[in-house]
C-alpha cells in the first residue's frame, strides 16, 4: 500500500541516510588518524587498504539507497538537488582518504608519521564539523549554532593550508630521496583536498539552511 507519509517526504528517511554519510566519512578519517598511531607505534608495517575500501563503499551505498528513495518520494523535505548535491560531497570524503591511502601504500621509505600529525588533527576537527552540521538539517536549523560549526570548519580548512605550505617548505629545504620527495608532495596535498572535501560539504548545508530560511521568511510576507 503506497505511504501518503512517504509520498510527501515526511518521514526521516532522507535525514537519517544524509546523516549516515556524514558519520561514515567521519569513519574514514578516523581510520586515517588511527593508521598513523599504529605506524608511529610501530605496529603496522604497512597500511592495509581494506578498511578503506569498505568505508568509501560504504559511503557508496549510502548514495545509492538515496538515489532509490528519490525515485520513490513525491515530495521531499529538502530540495532533491540539494540533497543530491550534499550526498555527493560527503561521498568525496571517504574517496579522498582512500586516494591517500593508496599513496601512502606505495612510499618506499619509512613513513613519516609526524609530519602527517597536524594534518589528520585538523581532518578530524573538520569531519566532526561535518557531522554536527548534517545533524542541523533534521529539525529547526539553528542559525547561529550552524554558523559556529561552520566557523570551526572554515578556521581547520584555513590551518590546514598552513600546515601543507609549511611541510612543502620544510621537504624542499630537507635532503630526500627523490621518489620520497614526489610521493610527499603529493600526500601533503591530497591531505589538505581531505580537509577542502569536509568544507565543501559544509558548505552544502550551510547553503540549505540559508536558502530554507530565505523561503520561510518570503512566505511570511
Amino acid at each position: 500500500m503506497l505511504s501518503l507519509k512517504k509520498l510527501l517526504g515526511k518521514d526521516d528517511k532522507f535525514f537519517d541516510l544524509l546523516e549516515a554519510g556524514a558519520q561514515e566519512a567521519k569513519t574514514s578519517v578516523e581510520l586515517f588518524a588511527g593508521a598513523l598511531k599504529r605506524i608511529a607505534a610501530g605496529t603496522a608495517a604497512g597500511v592495509s587498504l581494506d578498511e578503506f575500501i569498505q568505508s568509501r563503499r560504504k559511503e557508496k551505498r549510502i548514495r545509492h539507497l538515496m538515489t532509490e528513495e528519490l525515485s520513490k518520494t513525491f515530495v521531499t523535505p529538502l530540495e532533491r538537488e540539494d540533497i543530491e548535491e550534499l550526498s555527493f560531497a560527503l561521498y568525496r570524503i571517504p574517496k579522498q582518504v582512500e586516494k591517500i591511502v593508496e599513496r601512502l601504500s606505495i612510499y618506499p621509505g619509512k613513513i613519516p608519521h609526524a609530519a602527517f600529525e597536524r594534518q589528520a588533527e585538523l581532518m578530524l576537527q573538520a569531519a566532526d564539523a561535518v557531522v554536527f552540521l548534517v545533524k542541523q538539517l533534521r529539525g529547526g536549523t539553528n542559525i547561529e549554532r550552524i554558523r559556529e560549526a561552520n566557523d570551526r570548519l572554515q578556521f581547520a580548512e584555513g590551518e590546514a593550508d598552513k600546515v601543507m605550505l609549511q611541510l612543502l617548505k620544510e621537504l624542499y629545504q630537507t635532503p630526500c630521496d627523490p621518489r620520497e620527495l614526489v610521493i610527499l608532495h603529493d600526500l601533503y596535498e591530497m591531505v589538505e583536498q581531505a580537509v577542502d572535501r569536509c568544507r565543501n560539504a559544509g558548505n552544502v548545508v550551510v547553503q540549505i539552511v540559508l536558502d530554507r530560511k530565505s523561503t520561510r521568511l518570503n512566505s511570511s510576507h
